[in-house]
């Protein structure tokens, strides 16, 4: 009978493609043989490298993929293995959990415990028969001292008879009146055990219903142990201090999950919990984490030539750990499943899956090398001249619009330079002016009284003013770079009185006060010209802003701090908004009106005195004064050593070379602090 016609179907259908990439296959090799060796490398030696590449990324994705999914699998297998064995300690406790407590009931006990009644061989005798059908290792009875007054082992060699353990953490607590639970190693025979203690009380008359004794029972959990030598994944239990006390491998027992400080080991040695054991770490690595409760950890083979058991598990290598806490202890339960299985099922699966997309991508490359075979040559040529043209064009737009940009930054920063410096001049000129303008008609109305001293005075000072002009001409010129004169330790009170001689006839005609604080040797480092620049426009600003105010007053004080000369200018004026404390020293901002003041209100003032400071390498700041009012404040550097005031021949103070003082500052409204 012959087959169905689908199935006669598939198989032609199966025959045309193994044709079809057979045909393919064999124009490749033909067209390989026919290339050079040095052609073929240029037109295929990205191409190999490139499906490598491939073949290794889809193998590293499908061995993640393939390993996220197996240890998602074997987390779920580890949590069954986490309550099948939690459940299993937890059962072997609580069948022990009520028994020391049951001791309570017993009068004998009691009379031992509280009275000292001559029953003790009774109550040995008792403990015997009780501990021989309970199955536990041992039960004892411990008076208020915490010395053994009866025991179960009363009979053998190493009994515990008249032992003080009244250091043990569980006499401890059942002495408080609570449950004692204590995982620990024997001291007498060095046997591990779970000690299970509760307090005895006698509700009679006698005592009261105080905790009169302890009862203990010591219970074994090697045959729990011994049953999880059976399973498929290590398992070990341990306790609040990181000590693994129980543990399906026996060499794991008593080491250390954690690193143990000298603290703690001191404790142990002091409770003997572990009865001197050395507690040697296990050697749990952490290498990541997987999810909650669960990470991934290495465990090394023992170096010290311990030779495990033969299990069904194994001892070494890399494992799932998840965690677990024992409910009604402070132990932790962890179940180490390896993942060996995972690891080599992933690998394998990554292979698989790097040889077939390696073969796919290469009948891929088969196929577009048959279709693009006639083209090629001829497209790359059409694009490469395209590329070019294209390139060309680019290159010539960003140049046009280089050009055109630095053509523009350059006209602004030339307009930026002349505005300052003409608004600079014409702002700092005003001021020598109007100085000008009062000497040249006080030497008039001098000359017309026939004083002609006072005004030769008078024009003495104008050519000393013209001169300071076009001294101030040359530097505000230079403004923009740094300060060209060069410092030279300066009297800051000389140039403090030249400023208000200055500003005498507006000082005058204000009627503001005037006091002057400089201690002795108050000597700069700077340039004494522009120094007194910034002391006049300062207190300039000043008579700005005391213009109207009653009993105007102001004060410029001066004093040496840690090598560094500081000179406030405070007036009693209305202070200095919130808004414009951050914007002081900002160009062309001012709150003066355009035709108010010498300055003009141009806003460039206090840019220009915080320039110069700046040369001088200090600061200049302004705030608002405790008592009302604004103070600036100079801070530059001080000089090394104070001038000499030597007497001249005249009887006067000499001063530092080079600087131009006026005479001293003293008008009616003015007093010296």
């Amino acid at each position: 009978m012959g087959a169905p016609h689908g199935v006669r179907a598939g198989a032609r259908s199966g025959h045309i493609c193994y044709d079809a990439v057979s045909m393919m296959l064999r124009r490749f090799l033909v067209s390989v043989r026919r290339m050079s060796l040095a052609r073929l490398l240029r037109r295929f030696g990205l191409l190999l490298p490139g499906l490598a590449v491939l073949a290794l990324a889809a193998g590293a994705v499908d061995y993640r993929v393939s390993e996220a999914m197996g240890l998602a699998e074997l987390q779920q297998t580890g949590h069954h293995r986490l309550d099948l064995y939690g459940a299993s300690l937890e059962r072997e406790i609580d069948k022990y959990a009520y028994f020391p407590a049951t001791l309570d009931l017993e009068r004998d006990v009691l009379d031992l415990v509280a009275r000292g009644a001559p029953v003790a061989q009774a109550v040995n005798l008792y403990l015997e028969r009780l501990n021989q059908r309970a199955g536990t290792l041992s039960i004892y009875v411990l008076d208020r001292r915490g010395h053994v007054v009866a025991t179960s082992n009363w009979n053998r060699p190493d009994s515990f008879m008249g032992e003080d353990l009244s250091y043990r953490p569980y006499f401890i607590e059942a002495a408080n009146g609570r449950p004692g639970r204590f995982f620990g190693v024997g001291t007498t025979r060095g046997e591990p055990g779970y000690y299970l203690s509760s307090p005895l009380t006698d509700n009679g008359e006698t005592v009261g219903g105080e905790t009169v004794g302890v009862a203990v029972v010591k219970v074994s959990l090697e045959q729990l142990e011994q049953s999880w030598t059976t399973v498929e994944a290590p398992v070990l239990v341990t306790d609040e201090n990181g000590v693994v006390i129980l543990a399906s491998v026996p060499s794991w027992k008593f080491t250390t999950i954690r690193p143990l400080d000298e603290g703690t080991r001191r404790q142990f040695e002091r409770t003997l919990q572990y009865n001197a054991r050395p507690l040697p770490p296990l050697g749990l690595v952490p290498v990541r984490t997987v999810g909650s409760g669960a990470d991934l950890v290495t465990l090394a083979r023992p170096s010290h030539g311990v030779v495990e058991e033969a299990t069904v598990f194994p001892v070494s290598g890399t494992f799932l750990a998840q965690t677990a806490p024992l409910r009604g202890t402070g132990w932790t339960l962890t179940v180490l499943s390896p993942v060996k299985q995972v690891s080599s099922m992933a690998w394998t699966r990554a292979a698989l899956a790097a040889i077939g997309s390696a073969f796919v991508a290469i009948l891929l490359v088969l196929w577009n090398l048959r279709r693009l075979h006639l083209r090629d040559r001829l497209r790359a040529r059409e694009a490469l001249q395209r590329a070019h043209d294209e390139l060309e064009r680019k290159v010539e737009e960003r140049t046009r619009t280089l050009r055109a940009a630095q053509d523009e930054l350059v006209h602004a920063g030339k307009l930026a330079v002349i505005g300052q410096l003409s608004a600079g001049l014409a702002h700092e000129l005003n001021q020598p002016l109007a100085a000008l303008r009062t000497l040249s008609g006080n030497a008039v109305k001098f000359m017309q009284r026939g004083n002609l001293e006072a005004a030769q005075g008078n024009l003495d000072r104008i050519g000393q003013l013209v001169d300071g002009m076009g001294t101030l001409t040359s530097q505000l010129k230079s403004f923009a770079r740094k300060s060209s004169g060069a410092p030279r330790p300066v009297a800051v009170r000389t140039c403090a009185d030249n400023a208000l001689f200055l500003l005498d006839q507006r000082l005058r005609r204000a009627g503001v006060r005037v006091e002057l604080e400089f201690g002795d040797g108050v000597v700069a480092l700077c340039d004494p010209n522009r120094l007194e620049q910034v002391l006049v426009n300062l207190i300039a600003n000043a008579l700005d802003a005391m213009d109207g105010c009653r009993d105007p007053l102001l004060r410029l004080s001066g004093r040496r701090e840690d090598g560094r000369v500081l000179i406030e200018v405070r007036d009693t004026g209305t202070g200095l908004p919130d808004e414009v404390l951050p914007r002081l020293f900002e160009p062309f901002f001012t709150t003066k009106d355009s035709g108010k003041g010498p300055g003009g209100g141009l806003g460039l003032g206090l840019a220009i005195s915080a320039g110069i400071v700046r040369d001088f390498g200090g600061t200049l700041a302004g705030s608002n004064a405790p008592g009302g009012g604004a103070v600036f404040t100079v801070n530059i550097p001080a000089a090394p050593a104070a001038p000499d005031p030597a007497p001249d021949s005249d009887g006067e103070e000499a001063r530092p070379a080079g600087d131009v003082e006026c005479p001293k500052f003293s008008p009616k409204p003015c007093r010296e602090a």
